[in-house]
Order: structure tokens, then C-alpha cells, then sequence
């Protein structure tokens, strides 16, 4: 594949999951890329060494979504490590659960601060740098409007804000050439969420194709919406979610 030669991306929290199969698939697809991370620098820098060896440039940037500086950095350091910057894909997250009555205040701040300002910031920081044909993506969540158990409804929030911001965008880049659009998966096999054990055995029974989703299946699709073939696609939440009814 080669539909994204000579696009630079820039993938938040990359290093790991959902965002390091983006990475790859970016890469793969013909970009060069920069990702930031939190911990784990061997991971990080293995990740570029394998990035580097299909022949493209990599970037592993440490930076914490948490602080707004750091994710607007990041965007600065990957335009002067990679020349330009033609897409962003704002996938560092958090899912932090509990009721109401437990949920401490200082939880709901994080949550917000990573999964809704920290997009927002690499969003801003970015248009600097990006003409007709960028494109943004930000990988939300199908939990936006469906939450099959209790304990969600702060994360739910975030991914709902990250919908209305998406769609509001969408009418003043759209006069820029540049694409905004907002992929929503449903259960991933990843470390932080295995496709086997009791909760899995429970988000199963809400998916009507009867399994998790893997990585690849993600990466591709949002490399998809990266591409050229996707420029009539914006403001969009799209769901790859296997059918998710909770």
C-alpha cells in the first residue's frame, strides 16, 4: 500500500494497544510518523526501530496528555523532526470507572483533561501547520451514547464532548480542505482490555458478530479515513463496533 506517501502523522499516545497498530498501519501505508508516549521509552523506541525497518521515519515524542504544554509541544517537535505534519490522530485515553457516589472529582479532572482538552490542544497546536488535504481523527468511543455497565458515565461524557467538538469542527475546517472526523471502536483485544476472561465473556453476549474487534481491524480503518479516498468524509462519528448493543 502506498496511498499515504509523502503525509507526515503525528499519533497521541502510540506507543502501546489501539495506537501503536495505527502507528504501524500509518507507516505501512506510506507516512512517516511521530507518536508520543508517557512510559515505557524501550517500548516507544522499539516501535520506532520497527517503523524505521519498512523504510520510513519515526519519531517517539514522551509527552503526558495530561499537560496541555506537552501536547502542544509535541506537535511543534514532530513539524521540526518531520518537516510537516498532514495528519493527526488523537488516540491517548482514559478510562477511569466508577459510580457516582464513589467517583472522585480529582478522576473526573483527569478524564477530561486527557480524553477532551488534551484534543482540543493538539487540534489547535496543529492548524498551524496543516493545509487543504489534513486530516484529524480522534479515536472516541462506541461507550459516547452505549454503556452496557455502571461505572461509566464520566468516560461516557468525554467521548459524547469529543462527538459535539468533532461535528461543531467539521464546519470551520471544512472551508480549510481539512477533514475532522471521530472513529468510535467498540471492545478491542488489547493488554489493557483482553478479548478473554469474565468481562470479555460478558461484552461478548452485547456484540452480535460474537467477538472482540483486533488492532489491525482499527488501524486500517482509520488509515482508511486518513487517506485520499475519504475527503468527502467529515464531522463524522463512525462506529467500528461489531454491531455493539449495549
Amino acid at each position: 500500500m502506498s496511498t499515504l506517501v509523502n503525509k507526515t502523522a503525528l499519533v497521541t499516545g502510540g506507543s502501546r494497544g489501539i495506537g501503536a497498530g495505527i502507528v504501524r498501519r500509518l507507516a505501512q501505508d506510506g507516512a512517516d510518523v511521530a507518536f508520543t508516549y508517557v512510559s515505557g521509552k524501550e517500548q516507544a523506541e522499539n516501535l520506532v526501530k520497527e517503523i524505521e525497518a519498512l523504510g520510513r521515519r519515526a519519531v517517539a515524542i514522551q509527552a503526558d496528555a495530561a499537560d496541555a504544554v506537552s501536547v502542544a509541544a509535541s506537535v511543534e517537535t514532530t513539524v521540526a523532526k518531520l518537516g510537516k505534519l498532514d495528519i493527526l490522530v488523537n488516540n491517548a485515553g482514559v478510562g477511569i470507572m466508577g459510580t457516582l457516589d464513589t467517583f472522585a472529582l480529582e478522576d473526573f479532572d483527569k478524564t477530561f483533561d486527557i480524553n477532551v482538552r488534551a484534543v482540543f490542544v493538539a487540534i489547535k497546536a496543529a492548524l498551524k501547520h496543516m493545509t487543504s488535504g489534513s486530516r484529524i481523527i480522534t479515536i472516541g468511543s462506541t461507550n459516547a451514547t452505549r454503556m452496557p455497565f455502571e461505572g461509566g458515565s464520566v468516560y461516557a461524557a468525554s467521548k459524547a464532548a469529543i462527538q459535539g467538538l468533532t461535528t461543531a469542527l467539521s464546519r470551520d475546517l471544512g472551508p480549510l480542505g481539512i477533514t475532522i472526523n471521530n472513529v468510535q471502536p467498540g471492545p478491542v483485544n488489547t493488554d489493557l482490555n483482553p478479548e478473554n476472561g469474565e468481562f470479555a465473556d460478558f461484552l461478548r453476549t452485547q456484540l452480535p458478530v460474537g467477538r472482540y474487534a483486533q488492532v489491525d481491524e482499527i488501524a486500517a480503518f482509520v488509515s482508511f479515513i486518513a487517506g485520499p479516498e475519504a475527503g468527502y468524509i467529515t464531522g463524522a462519528s463512525l462506529n467500528i463496533d461489531g454491531g455493539f448493543k449495549g
